[in-house]
Order: structure tokens, then C-alpha cells, then sequence
């Protein structure tokens, strides 16, 4: 069988474990599930034993396979690591580079970016993708992403940055019609707008602690700012996606001095995997992006 085979086929079965299913590797990688059973097949006949015990719930590796896709990661690892180190003695980053971050960061920092550095980078593709929550970057087949927040997978190369205040923001027309806000304790007075999940957003670190209740909730950051700017309530926000609004008068700072700064939601981070082997593009693109951010 060609080498370039037997590469795909151990791409195919790292997958499947990684998706923990047959037909979601056949999805992410956009191939039939008879391709991808047919490749576990393969390997499981060139080694004589089963890798996968397969049930009607789910798949479990077996003792051999966890031997096995440990050096399978390793391999496709030492390939790609082979090519990046080619690339580099071009001094030119090439291929392909797939990006996650919430779809806010997306739209206001990483989408006015895009067009400048592939001038600069005319040999790397760029692959964006959005998901306001935090996602498994093997599972995504994902190289690069942007976090907001603190970090807790100490499997994770991180790179700070910056820093982005959380601001407490309604619109115009919004506060003309509400009830006074001088001070915190009126916020219970007030509509407030929150996120859908994870509650630990709708904690807001103020400096004297509040009771609040959310009149109306959005799954996404960039949900809530529309629903803000058309007079819903008050959101807390960060000030890399409302800079604009608050520029042109779109929304209002309120309270100004009553969220505590720095907080544990105010840092940005790029973070990808230890082992990972686009190095170079990564870097490249952060490089790029960090002193371009309006944070």
C-alpha cells in the first residue's frame, strides 16, 4: 500500500477516536462513513489485532490502540514537523491555518485584519471559524485559538495579547425611558441582558456585589450588543467589539467606575497545542495580529 495511504488511514483512525464516532469523522472530514470504516479495516488487518472495540453506543480503544495512536500522533506529528521545518528554511510560512474565537472577536478584530495579512502571507490559507464556547482543538482539527479569559489547560501553549476592559453599556434611547442609575443597587431597577450559557458570564465582577436578574439572555456577545443597541437594557461588554458604539454614541457607558479591573474576564490569549507542528504559521499570524488589535 503507498505511504500516502497509509498516512490517510492513520488521519482517519486518529479522528474517529477524536470524534468518538464513525460518522462524526466522516463529517469533519468530509468523506463517506464507509471510507472511514474501511480505513480503521485496513489498519486493524496490517496489525493483525483490533484497535476499536465498537458497540451500539459508543467506541472504545482497545489496549493495543491506546499503544497505537499514541505513536500514530506522534508520526503524522514528525511528518508535518518535517515540513514546517522545509518551509522555514524557505523563510516563507505556507499552508493551511484553521482559527477559532467567539464570533465578536471574529467580527470586530479579526475580520478588518484578513485582507493585509494575506498580502503579507500570500502562501498561507486561512480557515475562521466562530464558537462562543470554548472548543477541543483536536476534536475541531483546529490549530490556532483565540480565548478571552482565564486559561485552564496546562496542554496549551498560550501567548497573552492583551488586555480588554468589560464595560457596563444601554443605548440612548434605552436610558431616557429606564429609571435613574447613579449608583449599583439601582441596576435591580434596570432590564438587564446576560448570556444563555455558561452562567458564569452573568457574574459580573463589581466592586460592591449585586443580586441581578436577566430579563433577556443571548447565546453570543455580538447577540447581545445588537440586542443593547436596540434599547433592550444594559449588558457588561468587552471594549474590543464596542469601541465603535461607543465612538459613535450607538451606546453609553453607565456606571463607569463600579466594574473591577483587571478581572479574570479581561485577558486575551492565543493558545494552541504544545506538539503542534504549524508553528511557524502561528506565530506568524500572531505576530501579525497583536500590535494591529484595538483591545
Amino acid at each position: 500500500m503507498p505511504v500516502q495511504a497509509k498516512t490517510e488511514d492513520l488521519e482517519m483512525f486518529i479522528t474517529i477516536v477524536d470524534c468518538g464516532s464513525f460518522s462524526g469523522a466522516a463529517s469533519l472530514l468530509d468523506l463517506n462513513v464507509a471510507k472511514v470504516s474501511r480505513a480503521l479495516s485496513r489498519l486493524e488487518s496490517r496489525l493483525n489485532c483490533t484497535l476499536l472495540n465498537r458497540t451500539t453506543r459508543r467506541l472504545e480503544l482497545t489496549e493495543e490502540g491506546h499503544i497505537y495512536i499514541e505513536y500514530a500522533r506522534k508520526a503524522l506529528n514528525t511528518l508535518l514537523c518535517a515540513e514546517e521545518t522545509i518551509n522555514l528554511l524557505k523563510q516563507a510560512p505556507s499552508g493551511h491555518l484553521r482559527i477559532d474565537a467567539a464570533s465578536p472577536f471574529v467580527l470586530h478584530q479579526l475580520a478588518p485584519l484578513v485582507n493585509e495579512f494575506k498580502k503579507q502571507y500570500p502562501q498561507i490559507t486561512l480557515d475562521i471559524t466562530s464558537h462562543d464556547n470554548i472548543i477541543d482543538l483536536l476534536e475541531r482539527k483546529t490549530d490556532l485559538a483565540i480565548r478571552i479569559g482565564d486559561l485552564k489547560d496546562s496542554n496549551l501553549h498560550a501567548r497573552k495579547l492583551g488586555q480588554s476592559k468589560l464595560k457596563l453599556v444601554a443605548s440612548t434611547d434605552y436610558l431616557k425611558n429606564a429609571p435613574p442609575l447613579q449608583q449599583v443597587s439601582d441596576l435591580k431597577n434596570h432590564n438587564l441582558i446576560g448570556f444563555s450559557e455558561p452562567n458564569t458570564l452573568n457574574q459580573w465582577p463589581l466592586k460592591h456585589e449585586q443580586s441581578l436578574h436577566f430579563d433577556l439572555r443571548a447565546s453570543s456577545g455580538e447577540t447581545i450588543r445588537h440586542l443593547c443597541i436596540a434599547d433592550q437594557g444594559i449588558a457588561l461588554l468587552s471594549q474590543f467589539m464596542i469601541a465603535e458604539d461607543l465612538a459613535k454614541k450607538r451606546l453609553i457607558e453607565v456606571l463607569p467606575h463600579s466594574v473591577s479591573s483587571p478581572n479574570n474576564r479581561e485577558s486575551i490569549y492565543g493558545v494552541y497545542y504544545k506538539n503542534e507542528a504549524v508553528s511557524s504559521r502561528i506565530v506568524a499570524f500572531l505576530d501579525f495580529i497583536q500590535p494591529r488589535l484595538s483591545l
